[in-house]
């Protein structure tokens, strides 16, 4: 089916451009009227549907989505009736498009979890599993609920892992300026000062000027390194298993980051899981879908191992025990589920536990940043004010005496 380019007018007289997939002409005219769009003028492209799902279309776009739907379908509205709603009431030209394809899918025979998989970069795996267990179990609306709730909450876990990245990352990079400045243009202004007075120029004054020679003199030094340095890095990530493996190992040993990382993959896979499981689809499955969605592959590799156990028979707790990455109130709570045949709960009681973990280390973290950056600057003022000034003290204290 070609993908047409359209310029249409609604019926408020607003000119609306767009994309959509259509049989010809007059199919597209008709599927525009269904949006309340009259065909001004169409031009058959080379594209194909998979355009559609490569546009750029928020997480407050998927969770209108499930929020609509889920009411919908909790008051018994039959799945197309709620599309074509939900279709009416977007703003978003190119989700408007793609509910509009769903529609027409869904129309042709296809589910609703087969139409969502024709768009893997708006609807993922997940997503679409999650969807494909609701529709065999008969809770749709509450898969939709549960899901709403979970990109809520992932937009909010990865604000949060930026805010823990970006903050020390503003913070060095202010302190590194300040540093830059000093070392190349302030103690440049004060070593004919320093070397008029005739003194014997303590190691800390020698060491101040050295570093400020070595800026001066070999700047160029002080760019291409770290450039090419990062240069390196990233193509051995593109190229390297191994490289990619040992990076991501290193990233959890970083101290204070590192195992805020650890929770913040940990507490993710244990949402994911408790929910896939939740919604009937079974266990080994519901490990290899959040499996899928780390992206640290040394928790990764542990989870596989973890899955590889429980195929083999052993406990979940058991087996998640062996990967050495959770801690024993997790896995007691995780005992106590499977215990009592209520593995969902004690996994999403897991996640909580996490995430309320994730919040306290983060907000400790972002108050021992500043600080720690500010004390750093601060010996680093003292050590260009020691240096200026102890010779001068010394040569006054010598012309007094």
């Amino acid at each position: 089916m070609p993908l047409y380019k359209y310029r249409a007018v609604t019926f408020e007289g607003e000119i609306r451009n767009g994309r959509l997939d259509a049989a010809n002409e007059p199919d597209l005219e008709k599927r525009l009227a269904k949006m309340r769009l009259e065909l001004i003028k169409a031009t058959a492209t080379l594209e194909r549907k998979a355009v559609i799902g490569q546009k750029k279309v928020e997480k407050r776009d998927i969770i209108i989505f499930c929020m609509h739907m889920g009411q919908l379908t909790e008051a018994g509205v039959p799945i197309l009736e709620g599309l074509t709603d939900l279709r009416d009431s977007l703003d978003h030209p190119r989700f408007k498009e793609v509910v509009t394809n769903l529609i027409e899918t869904i129309e042709g025979g296809k589910s609703l979890s087969q139409s969502l998989e024709e768009y893997p970069l708006i609807f993922d795996s997940l997503f679409v599993n999650l969807i494909r267990a609701g529709e065999a179990s008969g809770q749709l609306s509450e898969v939709f609920h549960a899901l709403a709730t979970m990109i809520k909450w992932q937009d909010e876990l990865n604000a949060s892992t930026k805010k823990l990245v970006m903050a020390p990352m503003f913070v060095g990079g202010v302190v590194v300026a300040v540093i830059g400045f000093l070392m190349a243009y302030l103690v440049p202004q004060l070593v004919g000062f320093i070397a008029s007075i005739g003194e014997e120029l303590p190691f800390h004054t020698k060491a101040l000027i050295f570093t400020s020679d070595l800026i001066v003199n070999w700047w160029y030094l002080w760019i291409f390194i770290p450039v090419g340095a990062v240069l390196l890095v990233q193509m051995a990530l593109r190229t390297s298993e191994k490289a990619r493996m040992h990076a991501d190992r290193l990233k959890l040993r970083i101290p204070q980051i590192g195992p805020v990382l650890q929770k913040i993959a940990l507490s993710r896979f244990t949402s994911f899981f408790s929910m896939m499981y939740a919604a009937g689809v079974p266990i080994l499955r519901s490990l290899e879908i959040a499996e899928s969605i780390l992206d640290n592959r040394v928790i990764k590799a542990a989870i596989a191992q973890a899955r590889q156990e429980i195929e083999q028979g052993q406990p979940v707790s058991d087996s998640l025990e062996t990967t050495g990455m959770f801690p024993p109130l997790v896995l007691r709570m995780v005992k106590v589920g499977e215990a009592t045949g209520q593995l969902d709960k004690a996994l999403t009681n897991v996640s909580y536990f996490y995430e309320r973990d994730i919040k306290d280390s983060i907000d400790k973290l972002q108050a021992m940043i500043q600080p720690a950056m500010t004390l750093f600057l601060g010996m680093i003022l003292a050590w260009v004010m020691l240096s200026v000034l102890g010779p001068v003290y010394n040569s006054l204290s010598t012309i007094t005496m």
